[in-house]
């Protein structure tokens, strides 16, 4: 395991380094991180290319046992995997969910800021996202019931929950979870849970629960959305899998993808299943590991500078959600670049433009480093 040795990805496919090809710009936008990928993993992969032939593929009994497993040991959650439902990628669940339980006109729910898809999902199929804003307090995010309630019209037919939250790296408690299931029934949405970062903890005093094991009524109204592609860094790959114990629902939602969706490939289920199947947790947890070191490097560099703040504790991801309203930038995206750091543009998940940044610090501390260092150069040229 190597946390520490940057991986050569320029003059590479990575969409990630692509984007500043020819410019001096670290890259700490999309979603993937700077890590190769688990020794199991790369192995698995390995030996499946090394089989030869590649056609079109299904889940072998051992790939179904491990994620059975997984979901057993590390969350409570007995899983029947006759409730899977396999796909490509997350972003397809979203759309599919609300093309699926959903008609032209209706809406959902989500909370903003929120990963960009929430609020495009659906959009090219006349749905639209209905947003509730996070409430900001001195110690970090809290939900606005009223701001949710009030959100709500008759055509409101599903609530999109990002478990934990992305951007902002908060892991949601039982009892928000609790409340969240009784809003859910009360007025009669299904629940869209996108749990693909739980495996990403940083904060080990705060477990993930999955939405399904809040009670069985809301697991009869729940599509949970899952994969390891974050934790492993296996995103390119494209496997994902959606967990549907409601025989209906589930139904519905495989009838609304026959015909859209590419199958899921023989490279990705051999990734998924050394995710899984326990060869890769001593990697995970170095992974915790760098990633707790890593975000308290931002801690320490932020509280330093003027004009920028987190807000709340990073329990989750190894994404950074930073405030950078004061420094009165027009374009905050711009303006780091020109001191060579690419970060990701806060109005994309349904912020004020100019009001924060996202960073991803998952990479070597090396990297972290250096791109705190050109950060922090950016935020000093605002002072003059």
């Amino acid at each position: 395991m190597d946390f520490t040795t940057p991986p050569q990805r320029l003059e590479t496919d990575s969409q990630k380094w692509q984007k500043y090809a020819g410019r001096d710009i670290i890259p700490m936008w999309v979603a993937d991180m700077d890590f190769l990928s688990s020794a199991p993993i790369l192995e698995a992969l390995h030996q499946r290319v090394d089989h030869g032939v590649f056609g079109y593929a299904r889940p072998v009994p051992s790939t179904v046992d491990a994620i059975v497993k997984h979901h057993a040991e590390h969350y409570g959650w007995e899983v029947d995997p006759s409730w899977f439902v396999w796909m490509p990628g997350m972003v397809c669940g979203l759309n599919l969910c609300a093309l699926a339980f959903s008609d032209p006109g209706d809406n959902y729910l989500t909370l903003t800021p929120v990963y960009p898809p929430f609020l495009s999902a659906g959009r090219n199929f006349d749905r639209r996202a209905v947003r509730a804003p996070w409430r900001l307090t001195d110690t970090g995010w809290e939900l606005d019931w009223e701001a949710m309630t009030a959100a709500l019209t008759p055509q409101t037919k599903l609530f999109y929950l990002c478990n934990p939250h992305n951007p902002i790296g908060r892991v949601w408690r039982r009892d928000e979870l609790e409340r969240l299931g009784a809003f859910c029934l009360e007025h009669d949405l299904l629940l869209i849970s996108d749990e693909i970062h739980c495996d990403l903890i940083l904060d080990d005093t705060l477990p993930h629960i999955p939405s399904s094991l809040i009670s069985p009524e809301l697991a009869e109204r729940t599509i949970t959305l899952m994969a390891p592609s974050k934790t492993y860094n296996i995103a390119g790959l494209g496997c994902t899998l959606a967990i549907i114990s409601n025989e209906s629902l589930r139904r519905r939602f495989q009838h609304i993808a026959l015909g859209l969706l590419p199958e899921v490939n023989n490279l990705a289920y051999a990734a998924c299943e050394a995710a899984y199947d326990g060869s890769s947790e001593p990697w995970r947890q170095e992974l915790l590991t760098t990633l707790r070191g890593n975000a308290k490097l931002i801690e320490q560099t932020i509280a330093d500078l003027p004009g920028v703040r987190l807000v709340g504790p990073q329990e989750a991801t190894y994404l950074s959600w930073i405030n950078v309203e004061e420094l009165g930038l027009a374009d905050p995206v711009a303006h780091f670049e020109s001191h060579g750091v690419g970060l990701s543009e806060c109005a994309f998940f349904g912020a004020k433009p100019g009001s924060y940044v996202r960073l991803n610090f998952g990479c070597p501390e090396v990297t972290l480093r250096e791109g705190l260092r050109r950060f922090a150069t950016g935020v000093h040229a605002t002072r003059g």
